[in-house]
């Protein structure tokens, strides 16, 4: 960016008026690589100013923020719960039987391994005004993910994502019910999203069909009372293994087709591959064997990759370019090769309307930070799909890490068990409610929120 100036003065970053707000509050990036260095990367546009607006229906507002405030000891408890038996994509057993149990607790009609799928899980409330001359409510949808990372446990906070969907549906049963307004609220218990892609397996199965608009949100490092809404990458994993021949080493390896060279010539024609890649692409991924040993000539590896890109007609074609390496080095070898596709992720499209009013809300009510990013996260994920079928909004919010402490770490997932992250969850938790009721008690809203999505889709 042209015309911005950095200052290094006694061990402090000092920044011109210029700078963005993105890049002051932190030696790095969020929206960089793990690491980077702290200059401005034009991930984000200067955020709108917000106008100050009138809260919608404060008497709905205080019940919702009074309710989750009752609740807080509660559910801070199922969140470490959650947090202590971390369960990896489809074997969230203890999480889906904790969660569908307080739900049920607490009012919800609740449909264990919902729609075929063992760990996935339904729970609704409806109420329908005693004054409602109108038949039929709307459907808002909250998803909670709950599976863990091999080895390193809740390491992106879905035990915070699992308690503040909780929150969410429970604050608005509690308003519903106050104030008399028609409505239904669906909390979707949603396993596997780091890499199963169980909300995809909802969605195509017909979870999501009922709903006028769905909502959820993430933990990520960044400043204190802060969050953000932007895009996601699209992902495709792919699977691919060489089948060549055995043979001794050194005795007699003109006999062998060999499967480890095959995965190292597709590994260096992926590197070389990305010099041409724009820099918001993504290729990564490992290599992996059977009973290999240094005098026999391996014969077969397997390789497990991951694509992203910006949007999913990007990733299509850089998925072809991909896969050319990949085929390639079986003819050089001579190796046979079998390449399998993956789940693939959607990019993320925030709804606009639904976007900035949780924007205004959190920021007049609680003084939060709220970005808007034309350039999100470089993670992927499953609600992407999620929002390609139903208008919906899917924010980021900060809690406090340790340095190099981001998503899929250690650290991070020691900082998902803090009091700071829960009580980061549970303020978002009442604006994305503050939202969702008004989803649900505003038609010319709504309607709104749904003209936003399908000109979206047009585009």
């Amino acid at each position: 960016m042209a015309g911005l100036e950095v200052v290094a003065k006694d061990g402090e970053v000092n920044v011109s008026d210029e700078l963005p707000a993105y890049v002051q509050f932190a030696n790095t990036c969020l929206y960089c690589e793990p690491g980077a260095q702290f200059t401005p990367c034009g991930a984000r546009e200067k955020p709108p100013s917000y106008a100050v607006q009138e809260i919608y229906r404060p008497d709905v507002v205080k019940t919702i923020e009074t309710e989750l405030d009752r609740l807080d000891s509660e559910l801070r408890k199922l969140s470490l719960d959650i947090w202590n038996h971390p369960e990896i994509m489809y074997q969230e057993k203890y999480a889906h039987d904790t969660l569908t149990a307080f739900m049920s607790s607490h009012g919800f009609t609740v449909s264990p391994h919902y729609l075929g799928l063992s760990t996935a899980f339904r729970a609704a409330f409806s109420h329908t005004s005693a004054k409602s001359s109108v038949s039929g409510t709307r459907v808002l949808g909250v998803n909670a993910e709950m599976d863990a990372l091999p080895g390193i446990g809740h390491a992106c906070g879905h035990n915070l994502i699992a308690m503040s969907g909780v929150a969410v549906a429970l604050a608005l049963k509690a308003a519903l019910q106050a104030h008399d307004i028609s409505g239904t609220v669906v909390l979707l218990g949603t396993p596997a999203e780091e890499g199963g892609g169980g909300k995809i397996a909802l969605l195509e199965r017909g979870a999501y069909d009922e709903m006028d608009a769905c909502v959820m949100c993430h933990p990520s490092p960044g400043p204190d009372n802060w969050t953000a809404l932007g895009p996601s990458l699209a992902c495709q994993p792919i699977e691919v293994e060489y089948f060549g021949h055995g043979a001794h080493a050194a005795a007699s390896p003109w006999e062998a087709q060999n499967a480890l060279d095959a995965a190292f010539l597709a590994y260096a024609g992926i590197s070389a591959l990305r010099q041409q890649m724009k820099p918001t692409h993504r290729v990564h991924g490992v290599v992996s064997g059977r009973d290999w040993a240094p005098n026999v000539i391996p014969d077969y590896a397997k390789m497990r990759y991951i694509v992203r890109a910006p949007t999913w007609g990007e990733l299509e074609t850089l998925r072809g370019r991909v896969k050319a390496c990949f085929e390639a080095a079986a003819h050089a070898t001579a190796c046979k090769i079998e390449i399998k596709l993956g789940v693939g992720y959607f990019d993320l499209r925030q709804n606009g309307v639904l976007g900035q009013e949780y924007a205004n809300f959190v920021e007049e009510r609680y003084g939060m930070t709220a970005e808007v990013v034309t350039e999100g996260m470089r993670a992927s994920t499953d609600f992407g799909n999620v929002t390609y079928a139903l208008p919906a909004i899917h924010p980021s919010f900060a809690i406090p890490t340790e340095p190099n402490g981001g998503n899929h770490t250690p650290q991070f997932a020691r900082a998902a068990a803090t009091p700071e992250a829960h009580a980061a969850a549970l303020t978002v938790a009442k604006g994305l409610a503050a939202v969702g009721m008004r989803v649900l008690d505003d038609g010319q809203f709504a309607r709104a929120v749904k003209k936003a999505f399908e000109d979206a889709r047009a585009e």
